[in-house]
C-alpha cells in the first residue's frame, strides 16, 4: 500500500508539472567540446552552482559525477513574467501556472513591491520556475531546502508548496521547487535570442517588472513633496513618472491624485481636475479624506467626479445617428 501511495503522489506531481511546465520560457542547449554542467549554467544563469537545476530539470544521473557528452540535449529552464490582465487574482495567476490556486504564496513573496490583496491590473509579476526535484533514498524537505536555497528555512515553503504534511520524503517522490532567482543571465538572453528570434520579447522580459518596482520606491517620495508642500518638485516628478513607461493602475491613481493637489496649491485647477478624472477613472471608488484634505482640494475632486460623470450619457450616444435634414 505504501509503494501504491508512493506511486500515486508521484504520478499527481508528474502531471501537474506536464501541465504547468508550458507557460514557463525554457531553452534546448546542445551540449558542445570541452562544456561542463557548471560551465553551462555559469552562461545561462551567471551562477556555476545552478548545474544542480540543470540536472534535476533533465534527470540526469548524480552518483559520482555528471557525465555529459557532446550533443547531449539540455532543457535549460527559467521564471516566467507574466504581465496582469482586468479581473486576474493571486489565485488564478497560480491556477494558470501551478494548476493550484492554494500555491499563489510563491508568487506574492517573488514580487514584494506589488502591495495589495490582488495584484494591480497591468503590473508585470515574476513567476518562480517549479523545478521537478525526484527525492533519493536520504532525502527530507530540509535537505532539499538546502540544495537549492541554501537556507533550511526554506523548508516550510516547500512544504506548504507542495501540500506535505511531514519531512521525510520517500525514494523517487517527486516534488515541485518554485525557484524564483532563475533568471536568464545577459550572455543567456542573448543566447537565447539569437538562436530564437521568435522568442525575442521575452529578451526584455523582466524589465517592465524592474521599471514598475523602482517607480513603487520613488512613489514615497513623491507624496513627501507633497506633504512638505514642494509642490513644483512634485509636479516635475509625477509627470516624469507618468512618462517613465507602463504603469499599474495603482500606480497613475498614485501619481494623479499626489499631482491634483499640488496643481490645486499652484493655482492650477484645471489641471488639478483633470488629474482627478484620470484617477477616478482608474479608480471609481476614490475617496479623499475630507478631514484631513483642504477644501480647495476637495471641490477639485468634486468637480472632477460631477464631470466624470455628466461624460457617460455623452458616451452613451456617442453611436446614436444625428436625424437627417429634410
Amino acid at each position: 500500500m505504501r509503494y501504491l501511495l508512493a506511486a500515486a503522489i508521484a504520478l499527481w506531481c508528474s502531471l501537474s508539472t506536464a501541465v504547468v511546465r508550458a507557460e514557463f520560457p525554457t531553452f534546448v542547449h546542445v551540449v558542445r567540446e570541452g562544456e561542463t554542467l557548471a560551465s553551462i549554467a555559469q552562461r545561462y544563469y551567471g551562477d556555476p552552482r545552478r548545474e544542480s537545476v540543470l540536472v534535476a530539470e533533465n534527470g540526469l544521473e548524480t552518483q559520482g559525477g555528471v557525465p555529459i557528452v557532446i550533443g547531449l540535449r539540455l532543457v535549460v529552464p527559467a521564471v516566467a513574467y507574466h504581465r496582469v490582465g482586468s479581473g486576474e487574482t493571486w489565485g488564478s495567476i497560480a491556477e494558470r501556472y501551478y494548476g493550484v490556486g492554494t500555491r499563489a504564496f510563491v508568487i506574492q513573496d517573488a514580487n514584494p513591491a506589488v502591495e495589495g490583496a490582488q495584484p494591480p491590473e497591468g503590473a508585470e509579476l515574476l513567476v518562480p520556475y517549479p523545478l521537478r526535484h525526484v527525492a533519493d533514498q536520504r532525502a527530507t524537505i530540509q535537505r532539499v531546502a538546502q540544495q537549492y536555497f541554501e537556507d533550511a528555512r526554506a523548508a516550510t515553503s516547500l512544504r506548504r508548496f507542495n501540500n506535505l504534511r511531514g519531512t521525510r520524503l520517500t525514494r523517487g517522490q517527486v516534488i515541485l521547487v518554485p525557484l524564483a532567482d532563475l533568471v536568464m543571465s545577459e550572455e543567456g538572453r542573448r543566447i537565447v535570442a539569437e538562436a530564437m528570434p521568435v522568442a525575442a520579447p521575452q529578451d526584455t522580459a523582466g524589465e517592465l517588472r524592474e521599471l514598475q518596482e523602482r517607480i513603487s520606491s520613488e512613489l514615497p517620495v513623491l507624496q513627501e513633496a507633497v506633504r512638505r508642500g514642494q509642490y513644483t518638485e512634485a509636479i516635475a516628478m509625477g509627470n516624469r513618472l507618468l512618462g517613465a513607461g507602463e504603469l499599474t493602475g495603482n500606480q497613475i491613481v498614485t501619481i494623479q491624485r499626489a499631482l491634483a493637489i499640488a496643481y490645486v496649491a499652484v493655482d492650477r485647477n484645471d489641471l488639478a481636475i483633470a488629474a482627478f478624472v484620470e484617477a477616478l477613472t482608474r479608480q471609481p471608488d476614490l475617496e479623499l479624506d475630507s478631514r484631513r484634505t483642504s477644501p480647495t482640494v476637495l471641490t477639485a475632486f468634486e468637480s472632477a467626479r460631477t464631470q466624470l460623470a455628466a461624460a457617460v450619457p455623452i458616451a452613451e450616444d456617442a453611436g446614436v445617428d444625428a436625424p437627417t435634414a429634410p
